[in-house]
């Protein structure tokens, strides 16, 4: 019996790993930038399409590599024309991957793991338990599947996803190596080419990571907040009794430093009724603010079921944002998109195969009636 051949998947491979391929290949290290361009800009779906290399060449690289998107399982448009990805990734499990356009720009917010292991409380990606990092082809996957909804990739006409935001499913800094692959390849030039500003990492705070992470990019960088105090914080990130807050604004300052070019940390609150809104707290978060450059975004809290969570009224939101303002924090409320189609921040749930079994604990037990 003929045993099969494992082979490459290049989608994932950032140029200097792309080039060690040709390298053992015995092939010129240019060919890395050909076979970027046809996979990326031109959404090549095999070696077949790549004419500008030889025929020899792509024979050789039919037999040991292939070109492996995720699988997509379902696509959503919402009224607002918010897109929404249901994605199958290797092992069976699902990530969900969603597109916002907002006149000429699009962002399009990618998941980094199967699950997540960190548990927020108000997060129902959470509570769906964690099952594995998502590789970097799975990551890059998911904005060449954005891309090429839209029909056939052409480089020359406007970009149809102007940002990524790491904000879907998992902890991005818990999947290092593969987040910053991915990352690599969004902002090189013959690939995707989106700026340093265009991309955005958000963590809920592993500090050892923000500190690993400016030795490898210059990514721009959002801190899931979402309290004023270590106290709160804790209940609501529990990542936060490892690395509390004054670590965690230590870090984001070492980080800003290493940039040097005048960029701000994105800070993100999610504003949930009777828990994190009051005008207490916002003037607590004002004074604590003011210890790093940064600007919030105010997430109004999107229910899911059994959250325990509720929405703020608009007016608490208002009063939230003004007292932020008074205190010279520049400061936006997220507008909510895509909420019909599960979309929307907090929202995004997929398919999670638990290895934690923590999503057991959020099954709602039904008594049986005794009436």
């Amino acid at each position: 019996m003929t045993e099969s051949i494992h082979k490459t998947n290049l989608l994932g491979m950032c140029p200097d790993k792309l080039e060690a391929f040709f390298a053992e290949l015995g092939e010129k290290r240019f060919r890395a930038t050909q076979v970027l361009k046809w996979m990326h800009q031109l959404g090549a779906e095999n070696f077949d399409d790549m004419t500008n290399i030889s025929k020899v060449l792509r024979e050789k690289l039919k037999q040991v590599a292939e070109i492996r998107e995720p699988e997509v399982v379902t696509s959503d448009v919402s009224k607002d024309g918010t897109r929404k990805w249901v994605i199958r990734v290797e092992g069976g499990s699902c990530v969900e991957t969603v597109l916002i356009p907002e006149g000429d720009r699009a962002t399009l917010c990618i998941s980094s793991q199967v699950g997540c292991a960190l548990d927020c409380s108000f997060c129902s990606t959470g509570k769906q338990g964690f099952n594995r990092n998502l590789t970097a082809a799975e990551i890059i996957g998911q904005v060449r599947i954005a891309i090429k909804s839209f029909g056939p990739m052409d480089p020359s006409k406007p970009r149809r996803v102007t940002n990524v935001v790491f904000m879907g499913m998992g902890e991005p800094l818990m999947n290092f190596d593969n987040v910053v692959s991915g990352i690599k390849l969004m902002m090189e030039d013959n690939a995707y080419g989106l700026s340093k500003r265009r991309v955005t990492l958000s963590t809920a705070g592993v500090v050892p990571g923000i500190d690993k992470l400016i030795e490898e990019t210059d990514v721009s960088l959002a801190i899931s907040l979402h309290a004023p105090n270590d106290e709160l914080r804790s209940q609501l990130v529990p990542i936060n009794k490892k690395y509390p807050i004054d670590e965690l604004i230590a870090a984001c300052n070492r980080y800003l430093e290493k940039l040097n070019d005048k960029r701000v940390i994105t800070i993100e609150y999610a504003l949930m009724a009777g828990i994190n809104d009051q005008v207490s707290q916002a003037r607590e978060l004002g004074r604590l603010l003011k210890r790093v450059p940064c600007k919030l975004n105010l997430i109004p809290f999107n229910p899911f079921p059994n959250s325990g969570y509720e929405r703020p009224s608009d007016e608490a939101i208002l009063a939230f944002k003004q007292i932020m303002l008074k205190a010279g924090i520049m400061t936006t409320v997220r507008r909510t998109r895509g909420a019909e189609i599960d979309a929307a921040c907090g929202q995004l749930v997929g398919q999670v195969e638990d290895r934690t079994r923590r999503s057991q604990k959020y099954i709602p037990i039904v008594q049986e009636s005794t009436v």
